[in-house]
């Protein structure tokens, strides 16, 4: 089929890349100019494993290619996805504007029949203000569905995530709009729930709430281990056994972050608002993940007493990993906390080192781990890399100026490290302390 992605950021490189691998003839458009020139000359703008290959050989197959014009895009494609960005504004809402302009963008450039697709996380009720926008710019009577499509990719897993998905949720009006968005999904032979518009827009967010609900959850729990000498790991084994809740999102530590679960758990709680229900739970939610980063640092100073003029060693920017993604990341909050009141920070990530350059002020970035272990008073672990699983502790406790590890992703074995010689602290693990 002959399809265009408006938006070429995460979800919308990723969402073109394997479209074109299914035999897809597809066009990445995007109003950032530098962006698809870099595209063009193969330069991936974000680190996700195994998708700069995956472009590489679908524009070299020729049925991927970038453009910046939208009208270039609209004119060769039937179906239109639209991934742009739904950032949050300052009262938790998503802002919609990149929406809106898409929407009056293909109105004006349509010719044919369309399908618009809304891939971007959004606001229910948004399909409403898309058709309606089309309709008012549209140039003349042309017949157009508006669709929603939502995407469930997790950074560091994306390609395999939309190569085999759980289900795909596809949320339509007309028979047509179901039909060519069942045979575009068909070579996956994957479910297919199909529901109308708003149902595919609520399904989203009701997931991303979810799972942020999860993983408070259990940090929740791991406060209580803390306080009674339990191991929030063994709770969470427990836990997850049970068929009803699963063993995913039950990792305690320093909390989520990243561009989807802190937006979204927002932007519902406003859409609630504006609904007229008061969405407590998820205030709840949002109000735990904050307060784990204190807990963190309370449990640093518990180790360090005074933190001013003390060097902390950070390994881990992006805010999971896999990625080179530092949006919302808990180490940018972590730091600036820990330079307030007066700590040196040295730092290392395998891959959000660039991105972080243009974050962080008076920061050293170092070159590895042991490099970051050099001379440092404590070594803070807030991204779970494989990487950082398997460092020579030997060496490490050399390194260090005092064996202090405080693990905000419960990484390491606190009796294996104690053995060594170390003073371990975990998230919710007293019991080993």
């Amino acid at each position: 089929m002959n399809i265009s992605i408006i938006g070429s950021g995460y979800v919308g490189l990723v969402t073109g890349a394997c479209f074109a691998e299914l035999g897809n003839r597809v066009i990445c458009a995007d109003n950032d100019i530098k962006k698809i020139a870099h595209l063009k000359k193969g330069i991936i703008p974000i680190y996700e494993p195994g998708l700069e290959e995956l472009v590489a050989h679908n524009v070299k197959k020729k049925r991927l290619r970038f453009s910046s014009s939208i009208k270039d895009a609209v004119k060769n494609s039937e179906i239109i996805f639209i991934a742009v960005g739904t950032p949050a504004l300052e009262n938790g809402e998503a802002d919609l504007t990149g929406i809106e302009n898409v929407a009056r963008n293909i109105a004006m450039n349509m010719t044919s029949y369309r399908l618009i697709v809304e891939k971007s996380t959004v606001p229910v009720e948004t399909g409403e203000w898309l058709k309606r926008t089309i309709s008012t710019y549209i140039k003349r009577k042309i017949e157009f569905d508006v669709a929603s499509n939502p995407e469930f990719l997790r950074e560091g897993q994306a390609i395999n995530d939309f190569m085999h998905p759980d289900r795909i949720v596809i949320g339509v009006e007309s028979k047509r709009a179901k039909e060519v968005l069942t045979n575009l999904y068909k070579p996956l032979n994957a479910p297919i729930v199909t529901t109308n518009i708003k149902s595919a827009e609520l399904i989203k967010h009701a997931c991303n709430a979810f799972l942020a609900n999860k993983i408070s959850f259990i940090n929740a729990i791991s406060r209580i281990c803390d306080k009674v000498g339990a191991d929030v790991k063994e709770v969470a084994d427990g836990m997850g056994l049970d068929k009803r809740i699963g063993a995913s999102f039950l990792n305690a530590g320093v909390g989520y972050g990243g561009s989807c679960f802190p937006k979204d758990v927002d932007a519902f709680i406003k859409i609630s608002e504006k609904l007229g229900y008061d969405f407590a739970l998820l205030k709840a939610v949002k109000n735990i993940n904050e307060e784990q980063k204190d807990f963190i640092l309370k449990k640093l100073k518990d180790i360090l007493w005074i933190v001013k003029d003390k060097t902390i060693g950070v390994l881990g920017l992006s805010f999971k990993p896999n990625t080179d993604d530092i949006r919302n990341a808990p180490s940018l909050d972590l730091i600036n906390a820990l330079q307030t009141e007066g700590a040196k920070i040295k730092v290392y990530d395998p891959q959000a080192m660039e991105k972080a350059k243009g974050i962080l002020r008076q920061v050293r970035f170092c070159q590895d781990p042991y490099e970051v272990c050099r001379g440092s008073d404590c070594l803070l672990i807030v991204t779970e890399w494989d990487e950082f699983k398997e460092l020579d502790f030997a060496k490490v406790k050399k390194l260090l100026k005092r064996p202090f590890i405080v693990d905000g992703r419960n990484i390491y074995e606190p009796q294996k490290l104690k053995k060594q010689g170390f003073t371990y602290i975990g998230i919710g693990r007293k019991g080993y302390e």
